[in-house]
């Protein structure tokens, strides 16, 4: 979620750091540092906002030194500061580090009683106070670093320079991604492709559980267990604009297949599985008990997921739930009061009509939440508490990883509420969250169904109307695939409540129109085939989307698209990654600007 670089050479490490930082831009980022070693001496610098900051003070100060390594920080624990940004230093260790650590209140809270005073807020400071700890044991530096990670729970891409080697840079890798560089006399190691290729072509891929040492002339490459082993370098000849996308076409392609990432992460720090709850500071089990009813404040694609999420919770809170526009929600004198939970949903946290819906229920007395992907922004600053999504910066103007990471934090959500509430026991919340826990790896599976998309793409790409149907958590499903095709391809299209096709929608029904009809096995299904069968005999061309296994569902479309089975409220997370995909690649194939579609822009800060 932001951009990690170090080098190990001969030269100056300072303009290395700076240029490979610039060429992680594209990622996103709050705040910047650098650290690098210089006659045996740490020198650290580091600022809130844009890399000219940085540059600016490097410059002023005459930085210089190797080796070195540099950071942007997307702050995920603590606010956008100088004093959160990294690197962290504790006692001659200077770490950078991107990820989650799980278990940093308890590691704080020991390491604090033991005499520890901490300078930041984050969670990442923990490594070097944890490193340094253990190097004033007497261990080396990979020793020490392998014993710190082994108290820590969580994510990681940490790269960690010491004062007392200034010869080495010592990196390791769990679920973050992290790219060695080989050089000739001198070595790098950075968080993606870009910042490298400017030095090396030449480029080694870390695995999960890998601790490398780098240096000068060398690196050497320990797995999981401690034991040395050899890691093939690539050949890359990408483009940077190419290696920004990580070798996909547009960034929204890139951001489509990074969702099962983004709802780990997202699911990692807030949900305990074992416990059967979720961590959400600010609203305690007392103000979730007095709550009779929830509001979701949203716009655009936040607001569908607004209409998933009064699935779930009417279901697992038994809570009524009203889902508003937030640009209607103030001018219409809601009534809310006190015991009416606000949820206020937006990627950037700086959403206009979001956060002036959100000031309106906060001055009629209500609880708030945020579910928000930008730490420190200002509806989460607004809010009584925040559920962040890990989706990490989202650059295709089109949403999709934030959409369903802020699905998963509706889920969590209705957990909560059910839990505080008594609707659910402890042994029902374990298995609701084991299954989302479960839902990455269901969507990777399809995500590989890509091609069978391409091919519908190709069939359909010059198609003038396209309409969407389904019913229950699969009804905002079907608004959002309209909306992704309207947005992107400027292909006009409509998403329907499939019990509403015979109040209108019919009409339109002939054979020069698609419709995609959700219809996985569940609550509504049947009635999901009684659709199908009106929109056949029309004479309707019909997408299903259905359940692996189901021979009904491909018996009675025209073509069919299968994702895992899974319980009803997991499966809004699959559903729309076909829908993604479609309407990526109609618009891929119509040539249309994917990432920048006309008259959109990424985050709406005015009325």
């Amino acid at each position: 979620m932001c951009g990690l670089i170090g080098y190990v050479g001969a030269q100056n490490a300072v303009p290395v750091l700076i240029s490979g930082l610039k060429r992680l831009e594209y990622r996103g980022y709050d705040s910047a540092g650098v650290a690098v070693l210089k006659d045996g001496a740490l020198d650290v610098l580091r600022c809130q906002g844009k890399l000219k900051n940085l540059e600016a003070l490097v410059t002023s100060e005459a930085l210089d030194g190797s080796p070195g390594i540099g950071h942007t920080r997307w702050a995920t624990h603590g606010r956008p500061s100088d004093a959160n940004a990294h690197p962290h230093v504790h006692d001659g260790v200077a770490i950078v580090h991107n990820g989650i650590i799980e278990n940093h209140l308890a590691l704080k809270a020991e390491l604090s009683a033991a005499g520890h005073a901490f300078r930041s807020e984050t969670d990442s400071e923990l490594f070097a106070h944890l490193i340094a700890d253990q190097l004033a044991q007497g261990l080396d530096l990979v020793s020490a670093v392998r014993a710190a990670l082994s108290r820590v729970q969580g994510t990681y891409a940490l790269a960690v320079l010491w004062d007392k080697a200034p010869d080495r840079i010592v990196v390791a890798k769990s679920a973050s991604p992290l790219v060695l560089g080989r050089g000739s006399g001198e070595n790098f190691v950075a968080s993606d492709i870009p910042a490298l290729l400017e030095h090396t072509r030449d480029v080694v891929f870390l695995e999960d559980g890998d601790l490398a040492d780098i240096r000068r002339d060398g690196v050497t490459v320990f797995d999981a267990q401690g034991s040395e082993v050899t890691r093939e370098a690539r050949r890359v000849d990408w483009t940077p604009m190419m290696a920004e996308k990580g070798g996909h076409k547009h960034f929204m392609h890139k951001e489509i297949f990074e969702q099962p990432r983004a709802i780990a992460d997202t699911i990692r720090s807030r949900a305990s599985v074992e416990a059967g709850d979720l961590y959400l500071d600010g609203l305690d089990t007392d103000v979730l008990r007095g709550v009779d009813k929830v509001t979701v404040i949203a716009c655009g694609t936040s607001y569908h997921a607004g209409l998933c999420g009064k699935c779930f919770i009417e279901t697992l809170a038994r809570l009524p739930v009203e889902v508003d526009l937030a640009s209607e929600f103030r001018y219409r004198d809601p009534i809310v009061d006190a015991r009416v939970l606000t949820v206020a949903i937006s990627q950037s946290g700086e959403t206009l009509d979001t956060l002036a819906a959100l000031r309106e229920a906060k001055s009629k007395g209500c609880p708030t939440a945020a579910i928000c992907n930008v730490v420190g922004s200002a509806i989460p600053r607004e809010a009584n508490a925040t559920i962040y999504t890990h989706a990490g910066p989202e650059i295709g103007v089109a949403s999709t990883k934030c959409f369903t990471t802020q699905l998963a934090a509706l889920y969590m959500l209705a957990v909560k509420l059910g839990r505080a509430r008594g609707t659910l026991d402890e042994a029902k919340a374990r298995e609701l969250l084991s299954a989302l826990r479960g839902a990455p790896k269901l969507m990777e599976k399809v995500l590989r169904q890509e091609k069978s998309v391409v091919k519908l793409a190709r069939r359909y790409q010059q198609v003038g109307d396209c309409l969407f149907l389904g019913r229950g958590p699969q009804y905002p499903i079907a608004l959002e695939g309209a909306l992704k095709l309207k947005e992107i391809s400027y292909v006009h299209a409509e998403g329907y409540a499939a019990g509403e096709m015979k109040h209108g929608p019919i009409a339109l029904i002939d054979p020069s129109l698609p419709v995609f009809a959700i219809a996985t096995q569940g609550p509504g299904y049947d009635k999901m085939l009684g659709n199908i069968e009106e929109v056949r005999a029309r004479g309707g061309q019909v997408i299903a989307i259905g359940t692996e296994g189901d021979k009904r569902i491909g018996e009675i479309a025209d073509h069919a698209l299968y994702v895992p089975d899974c319980p009803p409220f997991v499966a809004p997370l699959l559903t729309v990654l076909p829908l993604q995909l479609f309407a990526y690649h109609v618009a891929d194939l119509r040539g249309t600007d994917v990432d920048q579609p006309r008259n959109l822009a990424k985050s709406v800060t005015v009325e």
